[in-house]
């Protein structure tokens, strides 16, 4: 360190993606590509406490450390106060306050649900339905409108009353209502042959509301999923179809950003890395087509 004026050591601050299951992907793609760069790092974790954001910075600079990755579980707006200008830093997952042109590396999830959508649409379905992530999550808007968009370039409406709540309430705190106003609308004869749920945990509790009314998943109803939390998509049966946050290379990613702006050169502000659509059992065409 003192030789080189620097410590090797990257700085992560996050909120409570660390000690999320799904999520924890981004910390492994971060821990995978500083190995190669021959840094190590140094996590802190704010547990979603505001009060804890200005702790954090202050042992990370008690470290010395060359640079932070700023990671948070949710999308939203930083506010000023949560940054330092004075050190090199990499957002991920989340935004830049105003005025500020910190590099951040978010998931393409217009992409991703687009992507969906086309899947759905090319296995001829014509009655699509929504069961919205919370409200309160910047990703609940971004993932709807992606939705509406696509279909609407292929002359399919979202309808309004086919569009329900699958989550409320505060981040963190929030509870799910899937379950309940998925099954309100799947017992109508005029029903969605699919729907789309603003997360797999979301998914998972309209296939549990399916099934409670005596539905089959996917002859009677398709599901697809969002974020492909392998937990739910890959052991309920059919197996879910989603569309995958590429978390693991946003970690990765936030290396390679940080490095080169450690070495002078220019980052771009923003980068959106792939979110992969995953095709598993819970869409088939709907009943009645083949094909």
């Amino acid at each position: 360190m003192m030789r080189n004026n620097r410590s090797d050591i990257i700085g992560v601050i996050t909120d409570v993606v660390s000690t999320t299951p799904y999520s924890t992907d981004i910390i492994r793609g971060i821990q995978s590509a500083v190995e190669a760069h021959g840094f190590s790092i140094l996590t802190v974790n704010t547990a979603g406490n505001p009060e804890q954001i200005s702790r954090c910075w202050r042992e990370l600079k008690g470290h010395r450390v060359d640079g932070v990755i700023y990671v948070t579980m949710f999308q939203r707006h930083l506010e000023p106060w949560e940054l330092d200008p004075d050190m090199p830093t990499i957002l991920v997952n989340c935004h830049a306050p105003a005025g500020s042109d910190t590099p951040t590396i978010l998931p393409d999830e217009i992409a991703g649900m687009a992507q969906a959508v086309e899947a759905a649409v090319a296995a001829g379905h014509n009655s699509f339905g929504y069961v919205r992530l919370n409200s309160s999550v910047m990703a609940a808007g971004i993932r709807e409108q992606a939705l509406k968009e696509t279909l609407s370039h292929h002359g399919q409406p979202l309808r309004p009353d086919w569009c329900v709540k699958g989550a409320e309430g505060p981040v963190f705190k929030d509870q799910f209502t899937a379950f309940d106003t998925a099954r309100d609308l799947l017992k109508n004869a005029d029903r969605p042959s699919v729907l789309f749920c603003g997360n797999d945990q979301i998914a998972l509790q309209v296939f549990s509301a399916a099934c409670s009314l005596g539905l089959h998943v996917p002859s009677d109803l398709s599901i697809v999923g969002f974020d492909d939390f392998t937990v739910i998509s890959e052991v309920i049966r059919p197996s879910l179809t989603t569309v995958a946050l590429p978390y693991f290379e946003m970690g990765r990613e936030a290396v390679s950003a940080l490095t080169q702006r450690l070495r002078g050169e220019d980052v771009n502000t923003h980068s959106w890395i792939t979110c992969h659509f995953i095709r598993r059992n819970s869409l088939v065409p709907p009943a009645g087509l083949t094909g």
